[in-house]
């Protein structure tokens, strides 16, 4: 229950008009609250209707993709687009393909695709879209026959100046090369910024893999450093996921002077007391799209563990969850503080419960929230957006020190916003506030749209 009548009027709307969508009203709760110190100061947002229709999507597409397996036979999977918010600049976020994306996880990432993208401060607006559709078992064909039958729609909705997908869980740049590819061949045009994360041969940027993992690390370091005085110089991580993000940030924090001793994939994970060995990891996961498992095989000081949720049992200075929504509960985040953790910083989006960030910050652990966190993926994807436009291609180290300086930024404002409604370190007031400043004033100006 909110404090604030309106916040709470504003959330009972979402609740009924949204039925059976935990993972949105999730999102939407964990906003208003933070919102309720703001609103006290500025209670003209009750009157202009904002706050109701920042809550709202403008447009939700959901489709029907049907598809050839490799037997003949036709496979039918459905396809999604939420469009959430255009109000400082065309629709932008990734692509899931994954068997848990339905409506409520589309419009909770879309939400949360709006805060981030602000907190960039690139004119980009907030999007998020996927399919039910399991890459994982299946031939590179049957994923390319996919990939053209959703593009078969979504391309009617997108565009360099309308709405720029990218990669997520299960889209890699295997699935964006099959997507691009139909999109050019449908519009008759080569429209490169009309989606990123694309090999480098046909627009991509480099940088853009290790974007996310490695902002989640200079983020994560900048939090540390200001808050604390402190780096990750021999702090000992606990990674989950071994997907582009969890990669490159173990790569990261390595570098940072950090021991990354524990990943892990859905099925399990590996805990390697030596650190783990980023280069192997690599191979097993982005070359021969094996499980984690194989790992051990290949360095013997390894151990398995086949249940991805005891990876927080591990011991660890710094927590760095990579992999899903909702990986960690509450009896998580009290294992977790128990074992002496003193910093979490989300990779994934959203993967603590409420009750387990509350938990963490009752417990005086830094937090840095996937929103502010993890939002140097996105912001690589706007700077290939740029690159694309400018028929240039950046060097890696222009485009890594412009993500460090992003991320610093974002750092920055989200303190200035979490110190004038809360506190200090409270890193999640900080970022929702921050985010929903900027597309709050663009939405007001541009009137009622």
């Amino acid at each position: 229950m909110l404090k604030n009548k309106y916040l709470q009027g504003v959330y009972d709307t979402v609740m009924n008009r949204n039925p059976g969508e935990p993972e949105f009203h999730q999102a939407v709760f964990e906003f208003l609250e933070s919102l309720e110190p703001f609103i006290a100061r500025n209670p003209q947002f009750e009157t202009n209707g904002v706050i109701d229709a920042f809550v709202e999507p403008e447009r939700l597409i959901i489709f029907r993709v049907p598809w050839m397996d490799d037997s003949g036979r036709m496979r039918v999977n459905r396809g999604f687009r939420v469009q959430f918010n255009s109000a400082i600049g065309p629709y932008k976020g990734g692509l899931r393909f994954h068997p848990s994306v339905n409506a409520s996880v589309i419009k909770f990432l879309g939400f949360e695709q709006v805060l981030k993208n602000s907190l960039t401060t690139l004119p980009m607006g907030g999007g998020k879209g996927g399919s039910d559709f399991d890459p994982k078992g299946k031939s590179d064909a049957e994923i390319m026959r996919f990939c053209q039958s959703f593009m078969t729609e979504l391309w009617k909705h997108i565009g360099a100046n309308t709405d720029v997908p990218a990669g997520d869980i299960g889209v890699g740049a295997r699935e964006v090369g099959y997507m691009f590819g139909q999109y050019k061949r449908l519009a008759n045009s080569f429209e490169a910024g009309v989606i990123t994360g694309k090999g480098i041969s046909y627009g991509g940027s480099l940088g853009r893999p290790e974007a996310t993992g490695y902002g989640l690390c200079y983020f994560t370091q900048e939090m540390m450093s200001q808050l604390r005085g402190d780096s990750f110089e021999g702090k000992t991580v606990v990674i989950s996921g071994s997907g582009n993000v969890a990669l490159h940030a173990c790569e990261k924090a390595q570098q940072l002077g950090a021991k990354v001793v524990a990943m892990s994939d859905s099925n399990g994970f590996v805990y390697d007391p030596n650190g783990i060995d980023v280069g192997v990891m690599k191979d097993i996961k982005l070359n021969r799209r094996a499980r984690i498992s194989v790992y051990v095989n290949e360095v013997k000081t390894a151990t398995y563990t086949p249940d991805c949720r005891k990876i927080w049992s591990v011991k660890c200075d710094i927590a760095l969850p990579c992999a899903t929504q909702n990986e960690i509960d509450v009896d998580s985040a009290k294992l977790l503080i128990a074992n002496g953790v003193k910093v979490v910083s989300e990779g994934a989006n959203m993967p603590c419960t409420m009750e387990a960030t509350k938990a963490f910050l009752n417990a005086g652990v830094l937090f840095g929230p996937a929103k502010a966190a993890n939002a140097g993926g996105v912001a690589v994807s706007g700077l290939e957006m740029a690159q694309n436009s400018m028929r240039m291609s950046w060097s890696f180290e222009d485009v890594d020190q412009n993500l460090q300086k992003i991320m610093k930024n974002i750092f920055r404002n989200v303190r200035a916003a979490a110190r004038e409604y809360s506190t200090e370190t409270d890193m999640v007031t900080g970022a929702n506030i921050a985010g929903f400043l900027k597309v709050s004033e663009a939405m007001l100006a541009q009137g009622v749209v």
